[in-house]
């Protein structure tokens, strides 16, 4: 139970509702034993025939206003503890979320988006399950059992209740037996979950690379041995959860043959009244529903400590990049960036990805870094944004170490277009005001008309307004480039990157959108593969093998020996005969335009 005491500040605060749902639950509980009593006065007085107009009628009077105080009751109780359930849901998935969004790259890149979705679905719904139904089940059948018992006392005296309940030591010791194999199953059943989540969830994000590629049989026999597999998790839980029922209801049956043979005896000797004898027949039978209840206590606990235990597993993880207690927080920023003899690797054991990195950006200046696919350009961006730490050297913003920095701060720099356009499952609109207090639409055309975006809006029948589906995936891949640009460029910061973001658009729209950031003379730090991107950049850096080997302009490194010059001559190439290629096929379209005419 001690996985528990993450909520504890949710019991706390939520302690008064729980005191009377189970103050409430506890009345009609009460209420409920008094009825076999009732039962016992009319047996009695009927088999002595005693029972007159009046009595009866005050009997029926009790049995009915004890049903009516059962019904408000359980209502109330009802709302107050099942109530309290779906609010700790709404807290432990409010308080899950949070936990995500602190948590830095190296905790995703461990952990599948299946599994943390897992966690905040079914993790967080057995928990609150546990604390609503559980703690309904637990006081339930615990009052429900003692009271039963002394009330049984009190009705045919110590040594007939102990008769009658001889059978209770053997139930819980069969449920002591059972309370470790369903724990280590819930855990098992609980991982398997997550497996099939996370089978689900990157099938369908692949959908269309897997209609593609045509291997639908493929993924269709992948994701039925993890459903497989979950279903003979869920086999094997049932199977020890089910031996409950039959277990309370074999040793439940024990105890009634064993009263029936003995209060028999004992009525034909006149030791015990009919209606005692009623009475008991009926708690032993009211007693059967706790006992089956501490099966489904047991049963609904451990798959709660178990969900918690995961979840707790989350709640402990520590980002490995973390604001300083007291952070600098500038309210302006100038974009002035300095990075100062950087070295990166993403682990002790591990290659280094960066070595002695030195290079500064000027407010209002452009700076471009190109090399060849995994010589650590992207990685220049992920520590800029403090995804990761740098192993040594520093990092400036503004003439501050940016781990020193708030990461709000931080942030405010910088508008980040990433390689992969990621667009959220809202309007074009939405997506470019993404981030912001309130939709302002004429910054929003603004931002569209600068990525060369606007007239593909508006072409659309809902303009604006049009909801670009799961991922941007109603939009062509350019068309995703320029809406991650708008929005990156609506933020207005006073830095904007481009992490290799203008690979899907034109040559021509390129162009535009880079004469666009000059005449508005924000900071761009941009990384590309295309020599026509970084070409008007004030300063260029080459990284190869993670180091700077060239710097300069475009118009010095096409003539020094080097990668650039390389790129530059292998790109020229591929145009000039792209070129060429469309020449001749527009050549040959007009020659067949002239011999059909």
């Amino acid at each position: 139970m001690r996985e528990f005491k993450t909520i504890l500040p949710f019991l706390k605060e939520n302690r008064l509702r729980y005191v009377f749902g189970i103050l409430m639950l506890i009345l009609v509980d009460a209420a409920s034993l008094y009825q076999p009593q009732i039962v016992r006065r009319f047996a009695d007085l009927a088999s002595t025939g005693v029972l007159t107009e009046k009595l009866l009628i005050e009997l029926v009077a009790w049995i009915a206003g004890l049903g009516i105080f059962m019904a408000v009751g359980r209502y109330f109780w009802r709302v107050e503890i099942f109530g309290n359930g779906r609010r700790l849901e709404y807290w432990l998935r409010d308080k899950l979320f949070k936990k995500y969004m602190q948590l830095d790259q190296t905790f995703f890149n461990r952990n599948s988006t299946g599994d943390l979705m897992a966690h905040a679905t079914n993790d967080v719904m057995m928990v609150a399950q546990s604390m609503g139904g559980g703690v309904m089940i637990l006081v339930d059948s615990l009052f429900m059992t003692a009271f039963s018992v002394i009330m049984m006392v009190t009705t045919i005296g110590l040594v007939n209740a102990v008769v009658a309940l001889v059978s209770l030591p053997l139930l819980a010791v069969t449920i002591a037996k059972l309370m470790g194999p369903i724990q280590t199953r819930s855990r098992a059943l609980q991982n398997a979950f997550s497996d099939l989540t996370t089978e689900t969830q990157e099938n369908l994000s692949g959908i269309r690379v897997i209609k593609a590629c045509a291997i639908e049989d493929n993924r269709a026999a992948s994701f039925g041995g993890v459903n497989d597999d979950y279903g003979k998790k869920c086999i094997q839980w049932t199977k020890v959860d089910s031996l409950f029922d039959p277990s309370v209801t074999l040793i439940s049956g024990l105890s009634f043959v064993v009263f029936i043979l003995y209060g028999a005896l004992q009525i034909h000797r006149g030791m015990l009244s009919i209606g005692s004898f009623v009475a008991t027949i009926e708690y032993l039978n009211m007693m059967v529903w706790p006992l089956i209840a501490m099966g489904l206590v047991v049963s609904n606990f451990q798959r709660g400590i178990s969900s918690m235990a995961r979840l707790n597993e989350i709640f402990r993880v520590r980002p490995t990049v973390q604001e300083v207690k007291n952070p600098a927080d500038p309210q302006k920023s100038e974009g002035h960036i300095v990075f100062r003899h950087v070295s990166f690797r993403y682990g002790e054991d591990l290659p280094w990805v960066l070595r002695d990195i030195n290079f500064e950006l000027q407010p209002g200046h452009s700076l471009a870094v190109v090399g060849r696919t995994g010589v650590g350009k992207s990685t220049i961006l992920h520590l800029l944004l403090r995804r990761y730490d740098v192993t040594e050297g520093e990092i400036l913003v503004d003439g501050t170490d940016i781990r020193q920095m708030s990461f709000e701060a931080l942030y405010r720099t910088f508008g980040v277009v990433a390689q992969e356009s990621f667009l959220f499952s809202r309007t074009i609109g939405g997506n470019i005001a993404f981030g912001g207090e309130e939709e302002n639409m004429d910054e929003v055309h603004d931002a569209a008309r600068f990525a060369q975006v606007h007239d593909d809006i508006i072409a659309m029948k809902q303009g604006y307004e049009t909801v670009v589906g799961e991922r941007g995936v109603t939009l062509s891949g350019g068309q995703k480039q320029r809406v991650s640009i708008a929005r990156a460029y609506y933020k207005k910061a006073p830095v904007l990157v481009l992490d290799d973001a203008l690979s899907a658009v034109d040559t021509e729209t390129e162009s535009h959108l880079l004469a666009g950031l000059r005449r508005h003379r924000q900071g761009l730090l941009m990384i590309s593969q295309r020599v026509s991107t970084v070409q008007n950049a004030d300063d260029i850096i080459v990284l190869e093998d993670g180091k700077i080997t060239q710097r300069g302009t475009h118009e010095t490194l096409v003539q020094e020996d080097g990668f650039y010059q390389e790129l530059y001559h292998r790109q020229l190439l591929e145009s000039q005969v792209n070129t060429a290629e469309a020449d001749e096929q527009g050549q040959t379209a007009a020659a067949l335009r002239g011999e059909e005419a």
